[in-house]
């Protein structure tokens, strides 16, 4: 598993009636959905060029490998379709 993958963010985290703008859901890029398992705790940044919003790995969302992410603060709408740069915890 290399030190550093790309994501993209796939949309926020919603239920019936609420929208979590600080939860977002992430396809990590250039991976096999089993593997994405392993990705849990690592670390993500909003934009992938440079961070400026950053967050951690939760859990799994369904068995596709997508990520279910919690970011520090709102993610804004802008950011739905774009890249995050996914480290693990000691990374930059």
């Amino acid at each position: 598993m290399p030190e550093m993958l790309e994501g993209v963010i796939v949309n926020y985290r919603i239920g019936p009636k609420t929208q979590r703008p600080k939860e977002c859901l992430i396809r990590p890029l250039g991976i096999e959905p089993k593997m994405a398992g392993s990705l849990i705790g690592w670390r993500v940044g909003w934009p992938a060029d440079e961070p400026r919003i950053r967050g951690k790995v939760l859990s799994l969302h369904g068995r596709r490998g997508v990520l279910r992410v919690r970011f520090e603060r709102g993610v804004p709408g802008q950011a739905l379709g774009s890249r995050v740069r996914l480290y693990k915890r000691g990374g930059a």
